[in-house]
């Protein structure tokens, strides 16, 4: 008998991505809004999910990648997948791409902070302005795409608005893509429906899948070559006061660190911590 490919997928789902998601409300929790959001992002998690397993992969993970990362419904996710839920985790977003992951796919994504996409952001709205790593400057893509190239993981898909696939089409360059919304600005634009974009990314995903496992040898990591440095441009001298507590960080100007990384996984994780911190000053 053939021996079958093993084919485990992780998918890492964030929410303002997602079709219909244009304001901070819809993902927030407490509100009817973010109640309505959640079950759009579960249900595309879902889309992806079938196309994949019709595609031929062989497990599926999904990694709620949104906030406090509690965010999927559990009982409307199809049961052929497993779920990693909760913070915090060492590798965040990507949490569980170093458990037998052969590719993962990016859904609900969206465009860095700066961006001229919808709800953009890097990490942590209310902290990070900017993000530089190895002299590039990224968004949640970026970072956590490298992350998993450093363990020799592949990005295969991506969805999101057109800015967010406009960024990450040249850092993925193989990947297939599903565009849920067009960007007007940081709070509008139109949009797929829900029914629609579901069926758009059920399609696509099954395409990325069947893609990479025709050639998967087509499918380059992202992968930068350490030492790489990480410069973070904070959103206030405050913040930037509170960054530069951490011994490892040197202050440039009033709101920009810059610190030293091995590699994007450390780059990653000293970036979550200063999220962390940023806490103690909303």
């Amino acid at each position: 008998m053939p021996t079958v490919k093993r084919a485990n997928i992780l998918i890492s789902v964030d929410i303002e991505g997602v079709a219909g998601v244009f304001h901070p409300e819809q993902t927030r929790p407490g509100n009817g809004e973010y109640e309505r959001a959640r079950r759009w992002m579960t249900e595309e998690a879902n889309a992806v999910i079938r196309g994949a397993l019709a595609a031929g992969a062989t497990a599926v993970k999904v990694n709620d990648s949104h906030g406090g990362f509690r965010n999927l419904l559990p009982d409307l996710l199809l049961p052929e997948a497993r779920m990693v839920l909760g913070k915090p985790r060492v590798l965040g977003m990507m949490g569980g791409v170093d458990h037998d992951v052969d590719a993962v796919m990016l859904v609900g994504y969206h465009s860095r902070a700066q961006g001229r996409g919808i709800l953009a952001h890097t990490t942590n709205s209310f902290a990070f302005a900017r993000v530089w790593l190895g002299g590039q400057e990224m968004g949640e893509a970026g970072l956590y795409g490298a992350l998993a190239g450093e363990h020799g993981v592949p990005v295969i898909f991506g969805s999101g608005d057109d800015a967010f696939i406009e960024e990450n089409q040249p850092l993925f360059p193989h990947a297939v893509f599903a565009e849920t919304k067009k960007a007007y600005g940081a709070n509008s634009g139109d949009t797929l429906s829900p029914v629609q974009s579901c069926a758009l990314l059920e399609e696509r995903a099954r395409q990325a899948v069947a893609k990479w496992l025709a050639q998967p040898s087509d499918m380059p990591l992202l992968k930068l070559q350490g030492p790489l440095r990480c410069r973070l441009q904070a959103q206030t001298v405050a913040l930037a006061d509170l960054f530069s507590q951490l011994p490892i960080l040197e202050r440039v100007d009033n709101v920009t660190v810059e610190f030293d990384a091995p590699n994007a996984e450390y780059a990653v994780r000293v970036l979550n911590s200063l999220s962390a911190m940023s806490a103690m000053l909303r």
